[in-house]
């Protein structure tokens, strides 16, 4: 999520800023313990023990932090002695007593060690610099379900868990569904082309385009380093985006052959028909879908580049391919003219006849309908929800959720908050404003606990002060806070402070953990904290950052993104559809089904609760390179067709040329409803707006781009020629 934020935004910037000066914020919770049992106890603790040790000797974790690795301030004779609070391993009764007294006269501390009925222990593993979160997650895995599996319930949660698991996961659903969705593509061919060989040869392409595809991205990103070209779950949609658009090209070539050969029973003829009829509109579709691919260069999030690009190359792959080896397979192939494939039409083949009637006889009726659904849409526009919090991607009462949900209720939740200050942090008015701020961060009812050196200070000066609660205050002179510090540097380690306040004192790190927010509640809040920060005047150089913020920077990138893109993408497919039409009017015409089709689309995601995230942002791009394919295919047909039928015949005509093709290719797609059993909730979204935007971009070609194409035509406000 980082890697999506622009160089120059300024919470990557202040992001950046925390991780270089305090370490990496995003960590890995292991919470265990037992349901209806406190944890308190000599077994327990010894396995915490031994969980803390272990874990500290792993090369890809920096510090683990737990109630045996935390220090204990004390005082003695006056002075400040730090001493481990969890001494040994084997504990006796009046230690732990003590342990537990010393946590409850410090809120803060077990907030973060402990669960709020005191029946888990909180674990907090911090990595090494630069360590891949899903090495560290296994890392961390393996030893916690190694050590505690058999005595104790077991959660996991924090950033950096959430995403070393997403890798893997995305591997093993996306491949699982896809496999299926195959399946289902192949049963759909098989009824309506019927014919094994041919279906074969267009999976072939859909193959080879998907390896050339995935192996262009990996190559890229060996040469590049360049993590705009990595696999994460905004590319999920990859695979499922270049399958339709390969599948499009050679249903059309493979519909066009047969239907030749019922006429010519000669297979060399047949595939030098198809290729003069479709060498064009074949070129002329690949070409604007990779125009519009392309233009995801301009949208903010940069993943989104490498997006395009490799699309691009899969795209590219998969038009060579349909015009060369799929035409070379069907000519050298001995056909059986006897075949159901060649000798009859299919049942989708003849209905598509009836349906061009349908269309020529009413196309008012038609034309009023498609914008009723248009209005419809456009209305639930108002309706849609942004949403790009990671831990909503997991379904309900999952195994990965409910440990997410567990850190959210029981523990101090998956979502963080930080606030970088820079002044002088050992001068009091400096530490009373970085005291107000924790103050403002903890009356949002999801903040469950805050820390920065302010607490720290005031701790030290209450056990100084013989624990008395009073004391519980930063001290008003300079000169105690100095004190204050330097005795704990004689006794203490400076790392116990390394996570608040830099060697000089000059910078300071302020941290809230909350439990998940919406979208509304993480906007709302963020911009109250940045107003109420730019009054402050000892901390200078106050900067907001965390999770919280990255969410909500990421919000509006998905946004401006989804805008520019379909933007840029209609603008290019309507200038090199003018251009090659030489008609402005027809390069408008081509992207009319486009836009009905994105407006209903996204309507239809407000109007049934389903949010926008960065994955299903890109289910534009289904839409646009799907559904420019289907209406260059209809306006190039129909203006080759208009020269050799009368006017009221055109449309008919068209429609029982391009309409088959169109209905195949769409129903053979939405096969991908398959990813509706996917594991992420935006996956799922996906393939249930997979299904629909098929049926939107392929009735919209045949139905409302044909209406006004015809009702054009009739009134002669259209030419044919294609000169």
């Amino acid at each position: 999520m980082m890697a999506m934020l622009p160089e120059n935004m300024k919470s990557k910037l202040s992001w950046d800023s925390v991780q270089s000066e305090f370490g990496s914020t995003e960590s890995i919770f292991v919470a265990f313990g037992k349901k209806n049992e406190n944890i308190f106890n000599q077994k327990a603790l010894s396995h915490l023990w031994e969980l803390t040790n272990a874990l500290q000797k792993i090369d890809e974790v920096e510090k683990v932090t737990s109630i045996s690795s935390i220090p204990k301030i004390e005082s003695a004779d006056g002075f400040l002695e730090i001493v481990p609070l969890q001494p040994k391993s084997e504990l006796s009764e009046s230690q732990i007593d003590n342990i537990v007294k010393y946590l409850n006269d410090n809120s803060s501390i077990k907030k973060r060690s402990v669960s709020r009925n005191d029946n888990y222990f909180n674990v907090l593993v911090k990595p090494t610099d630069n360590i891949p979160h899903n090495i560290l997650r296994d890392a961390v895995v393996q030893v916690g379900d190694s050590l505690l599996s058999k005595n104790y319930e077991i959660h996991y949660g924090g950033t950096a868990y959430i995403t070393g698991s997403v890798p893997g996961m995305i591997k093993k659903d996306i491949s699982m569904l896809l496999f299926i969705g195959l399946a289902l593509m192949s049963i759909v061919l098989l009824f309506n082309i019927r014919n094994l060989f041919a279906v074969g040869m267009i999976f072939s392409i859909i193959i080879q385009s998907l390896l050339v595809m995935s192996g262009m991205m990996g190559w890229i990103t060996h040469f590049t380093g360049s993590e705009n070209f990595y696999f994460t779950i905004i590319n999920s949609s990859m695979p499922i985006i270049l399958l339709t658009i390969a599948n499009s090209d050679g249903v059309h070539f493979v519909t066009k052959f047969f239907k030749e050969m019922r006429k010519t029973g000669d297979a060399h003829q047949s595939v030098s028909e198809a290729m003069d009829t479709l060498l064009i509109p074949i070129f002329l579709t690949s070409i604007t879908t990779i125009a519009a691919f392309l233009a995801l260069y301009f949208a903010p999030i940069k993943q989104l580049m490498g997006y395009g690009i490799c699309l691009s190359i899969g795209i590219l792959y998969a038009f060579i391919l349909s015009l060369t080896f799929l035409p070379a397979a069907l000519s050298l192939k001995k056909w059986e003219l006897k075949s159901l494939a060649i000798s009859r039409a299919s049942f989708t083949e003849n209905l598509m006849k009836a349906f061009g009637q349908v269309v020529v006889s009413k196309p008012k009726n038609i034309l009023l309908i498609g914008f009723v659904t248009m209005l419809i849409g456009i209305a639930g526009l108002n309706k849609l929800v942004v949403d790009v919090n990671i831990a909503n991607f997991f379904k309900e009462d999952t195994e990965f959720r409910n440990s997410i949900d567990f850190i959210d209720e029981q523990m101090t939740g998956t979502m963080d908050i930080r606030v970088r200050v820079e002044g002088n942090l050992k001068d009091p008015l400096a530490l009373y404003e970085i005291e107000k701020i924790q103050t403002l961060l903890e009356k949002n009812s999801s903040v469950t606990t805050s820390f920065s050196i302010a607490d720290a200070l005031k701790q030290m000066h209450r056990i100084l002060m013989d624990d008395d609660p009073e004391f519980d205050v930063i001290p008003e002179e300079k000169q105690k806070v100095s004190n204050l510090l330097l005795m704990y540097s004689m006794s203490g380690d400076y790392d116990d402070l390394s996570s608040m306040v830099d060697y000089n004192y000059n910078t300071g790190l302020i941290t809230a953990l909350s439990s998940v927010m919406s979208t509304d509640q993480i906007i709302s809040f963020v911009k109250e904290i940045e107003y109420f920060v730019s009054k402050l005047k000892e901390v200078k150089n106050v900067s907001v950052t965390g999770m919280a913020v990255v969410i909500r920077d990421l919000i509006f990138l998905v946004i401006e993104s989804s805008v520019l893109s379909i933007s840029f993408s209609m603008l290019i497919i309507c200038v090199i559809t003018s251009l090659f039409f030489r008609s402005l009017t027809w390069g408008f015409l081509s992207i009319v089904p486009l836009a009905a089709a994105v407006l209903i689309n996204f309507g239809f995601m407000g109007i049934s609760g389903i949010y926008l995230s960065h994955v299903t942002a890109l289910l534009s791009s289904v839409i646009i390179g799907v559904g420019v394919d289907f209406s260059i295919h209809y306006i190039y047909q129909y203006k080759r067709l208009s020269k050799e039928a009368s006017s009221d015949k055109i449309s008919k005509n068209v429609i029982n040329e391009v309409g088959y093709p169109i209905i195949l290719d769409s129903v053979s797609n939405m096969s991908f409803g398959a990813l509706l059993f996917s594991s992420f909730i935006p996956v799922q979204y996906v393939g249930g707006l997979m299904v629909f935007a098929m049926f939107s971009t392929s009735f919209g070609t045949l139905t409302l781009l044909a209406s006004i194409v015809h009702l054009l035509k009739k009134n002669k406000l259209i030419g044919s020629k294609i000169s």
